[in-house]
């Protein structure tokens, strides 16, 4: 127990440890946090009690600090499967952040209010056509429409009973159901829906996404599923013909009839595109270049009487702690 909690304490002087409000699986009746491969259909994997996600106090360690040199540090190593496997664990990715203004908000009070998403696909972002937030998202009480407060309030309810691996499942259907207010595109002005979807994951990134469904799959079945445009602003460099109200296309190309404020030549190529559309919001303040990982930190929640005890007293004082 001493050494443990001497290795926790240096952690914590490093800045390598902290709190943070996040969403956990909660089992009231076990009084304890669960992994999410001990939720099983909405119950304990013991016992079969209920478990919803609710945001919780919990200590976590900053793994992120290290993913650059975890990633670069594979290098030397002969081992192709295990070294891909943790490539895609780290998850590093490059992109932008972009934000999303909000614009007819009965709640949103402030002008300033907006909804910021992480993309690799930034070349894409003059077809976004909705944006989608997680249920558990913090601005979703303040910018839902009195007309659709009960939909969205029970849609909430019911993703609380699910987990994150089945949120996350790539064969699920996608649901949503619209705030009733709308986002505006920053490089051409349009006015585009605002959804909760249970497969953004509120602890994966911004908690939002933007949706281009001319050119990634999951947001093409969501569009078709609920009427939304399809735009396509991306081209195969071949000139291979393609419809993308038929399928969407997800790889690379060159920009094609790309409606927006950003000086983009049809033709330009897809790599180019991101630079030139990151640029452009970075000097008008509407986004900046990012870099993220999948694997963005560690949760230590100590179940009920298991595990050394976090050698830091805090004050319970609210909800959640």
């Amino acid at each position: 127990v001493r050494w443990t909690q001497w290795i926790f304490l240096q952690l914590f002087k490093r800045g390598l440890a902290y709190q943070d409000r996040i969403p956990v699986n909660w089992c009231a009746e076990l009084g304890t946090v669960l992994a999410n491969e001990e939720v099983i259909d909405g119950k304990s994997e013991r016992g079969g009690f209920p478990v919803e996600r609710l945001p919780l106090r919990q200590w976590l360690l900053r793994i992120t600090a290290y993913a650059d040199r975890l990633d670069a540090d594979l290098a030397g190593l002969d081992w192709p499967e295990t070294k891909e496997k943790q490539h895609h664990w780290i998850g590093r990715s490059e992109g932008a952040l972009v934000d999303f203004a909000v614009a007819g908000s009965p709640n949103a009070g402030a002008p300033d209010v907006k909804i910021t998403v992480f993309t690799t696909r930034v070349d894409t972002l003059p077809g976004a056509t909705y944006v989608v937030v997680a249920p558990e998202h913090a601005i979703v009480e303040r910018l839902t429409a009195p007309a659709q407060r009960e939909a969205v309030e029970a849609y909430v309810r019911a993703t609380r009973a699910k987990s994150d691996m089945d949120r996350s499942d790539v064969k699920k259907e996608k649901t949503g159901v619209p705030l009733g207010t709308f986002a505006i595109n920053p490089v051409n002005g349009d006015e585009i829906p605002i959804y909760i979807g249970d497969y953004v994951i509120a602890s994966y990134g911004t908690a939002a996404g933007m949706a281009v469904p001319a050119h990634d799959e999951r947001d093409h079945a969501f569009a078709k599923k609920y009427d939304l445009p399809i735009v396509q602003v991306v081209a195969p460099a071949d000139g291979k013909a393609i419809d993308v109200q038929k399928e969407a296309f997800t790889d690379d190309g060159v920009a094609w009839r790309c409606r927006s404020n950003v000086a983009i030549a049809d033709g330009t190529p897809s790599a180019e595109v991101r630079k030139l559309v990151t640029a452009w919001l970075a000097s008008q303040g509407k986004g900046s270049a990012k870099v993220t990982y999948r694997r963005h930190y560690g949760v230590c929640s100590r179940q009920r009487y298991w595990g050394e005890p976090f050698p830091i007293y805090f004050p319970v004082e609210c909800d959640g702690d």
